[in-house]
């Protein structure tokens, strides 16, 4: 008989929820639907999923602050990051915070659930291009990328950047940062002034040709 798995599904957005909820196999069991850090947390002290789905950009925090949350709330679980995002940072950042997997949002409906069965199982799971960056990583081949133009930007100013060049409004980052408008904006025109860019969109451009996003 197959094992049945249980997880949480943990990402901002309800129609990507959905689309999730809905691509999995039967013996895959939904427990709850988390959109922020906090309600993730909260779902995982309350239900204790064998596997958490997790997007790796949430309002609150991010990934790793779900899985440092949990850790420190003695939640045991395995978390597979499921994100848009395939950029090196994104996945080492939250592979060190003690993902076992990371995989993008257009994997299949049965890569998906291949991927659950096998972390549940203990398998570590990533997609193809990005098992490279990890193995880099805890190599110790790339700490961090060398980039003499983003080592200027503070660290909040590379979560406003990324934010910014993903196409969010200030007020969608100050939500997701927990910070207020005025200080999103004072970050954006420290970040367009340090990188010499004129606007969103030479912003926008420049972190795709770094990978940023």
């Amino acid at each position: 008989m197959t094992r049945r798995v249980s997880v949480v599904i943990v990402d901002d957005h309800e129609l990507v929820r959905s689309g999730v909820r809905g691509a999995l196999a039967d013996d895959i069991d939904v427990l709850a639907e988390a959109a922020d850090v906090d309600e993730a947390l909260d779902a995982l002290v309350h239900q204790r999923p064998d596997v958490v789905l997790l997007d790796v950009h949430l309002p609150g925090g991010n990934g790793s602050a779900v899985i440092s949350g949990a850790a420190a709330r003695g939640v045991e679980t395995v978390f597979l990051a499921l994100s848009a995002s395939d950029a090196a940072e994104d996945v080492i950042e939250v592979i060190r915070a003690g993902a076992r997997g990371y995989i993008t949002k257009t994997i299949s409906s049965d890569d998906l659930n291949d991927a659950i069965r096998r972390v549940a199982d203990g398998d570590a799971v990533f997609s193809p291009r990005l098992a490279g960056f990890v193995l880099d990583a805890f190599a110790g081949v790339i700490e961090a990328p060398d980039d003499p133009e983003l080592d200027q930007l503070t660290n909040r100013e590379q979560e406003v950047l990324r934010l910014l060049a993903r196409g969010y409004a200030y007020k969608e980052i100050a939500r997701r940062l927990t910070i207020s408008i005025k200080t999103v904006e004072t970050h954006a025109s420290s970040v367009l002034r340090k990188l010499q860019l004129s606007n969103r969109h030479e912003l926008t451009d420049w972190a795709h040709r770094r990978r940023l996003i």
